[in-house]
């Protein structure tokens, strides 16, 4: 029995078109002791800031994803926690947790470190480096070595150390550093379609950003003053147009710590308000009306159920 004509086999639309540069698209972990620049390092791989930043340790809490898209390639980079070595509260094991994850799940590692230097806390996070995955050697921060002649012994103690995929020393303030970083990720991301659209940043919302840039905010003004267990949560996040409304409370664990954020004649509080909604219209596009509560929660860094209130994973 005869059947009907067939044209030509449509194109399968899962396929790349014949000469078309294969898609790339994989994790990438960005991973170190506090302090070392990972945030930093992301917001310049990204191209726009996605992560907060700050001088005071263990700012980063969560798994923070940027998107960034070139050519044919697709970086999805993940930030982490600055792995704690030095306290066992609920807080640091649970970011500890989200260190641990992220490692099993990415295709390739940026073990960030402090160019000529290397440490106790270093030597810790550099023993979660996973043996399967190609782990690149980050050498940041190096605009502030003063010799780099004396880099030459330090790298051979850090090959002794781990046998890193390559080293690459930088500065992530510095485009051209940032951009030869991307190139030489790109061979290691899989060959396989990309995860999110061209024009995407980041998967997290615009309500989890506010609380970031707000906290980014609290602690870059309080200084040393104020202890890291303390955190920001948005209690309302209204879209009308283009204008957003936000309330968000400031959660510290004492009344003295309170005082601190409020300042005399609430100036400090204000002053962290008005930054932190400056830079929220830009990230957002919009008008943004903030208001900003502190509130007293005892404890809440060493309580399991109040961390995943707060939405620490």
């Amino acid at each position: 029995m005869g059947g009907a004509a067939s044209g030509p086999a449509e194109p399968d639309p899962r396929r790349p078109l014949e000469g078309a540069p294969t898609q790339r698209c994989g994790l990438v972990a960005i991973v170190g002791r506090p302090n070392v620049g990972k945030s930093t390092l992301l917001n310049a791989l990204v191209g726009q800031k996605v992560s907060i930043t700050s001088a005071k340790a263990q700012t980063t809490r969560h798994r923070i994803t940027g998107i960034r898209s070139i050519d044919e390639a697709q970086f999805v980079f993940v930030d982490t926690p600055g792995f704690q070595t030095q306290h066992a509260a609920a807080l640091n094991r649970t970011l500890n947790r989200t260190v641990h994850s992220v490692l099993a799940d990415v295709d390739v590692v940026l073990f960030v470190v402090e160019a000529g230097r290397f440490g106790l806390d270093d030597a810790k996070v550099l023993a979660l480096m996973p043996a399967h995955k190609p782990v690149l050697l980050i050498a940041n921060k190096l605009d502030t070595v003063v010799r780099r002649a004396d880099l030459a012994p330090w790298l051979k103690g850090m090959q002794d150390r781990h046998a890193f995929a390559q080293f690459v020393p930088l500065s992530a303030k510095k485009d051209k550093d940032v951009q030869r970083l991307l190139g030489i990720v790109k061979p290691y991301l899989p060959e396989q379609t990309w995860f999110y659209e061209e024009d995407a940043l980041t998967d997290r919302s615009d309500r989890f950003l506010a609380s970031e840039m707000i906290r980014e905010k609290l602690f870059r003004l309080t200084g040393d003053e104020l202890p890291y267990t303390s955190t920001v949560v948005i209690d309302k996040y209204e879209e009308a147009g283009n204008l957003r409304r936000i309330a968000a409370s400031i959660v510290v664990e004492r009344d003295a710590h309170k005082g601190m954020i409020i300042g005399g004649g609430g100036e400090r509080l204000k002053r962290i308000g008005s930054e932190a909604r400056q830079e929220l219209e830009v990230l957002l596009d919009a008008k943004v009306f903030l208001e900003l509560w502190v509130k007293v929660r005892s404890g809440w860094a060493a309580d399991e159920e109040h961390l995943r209130t707060y939405g620490y994973e």
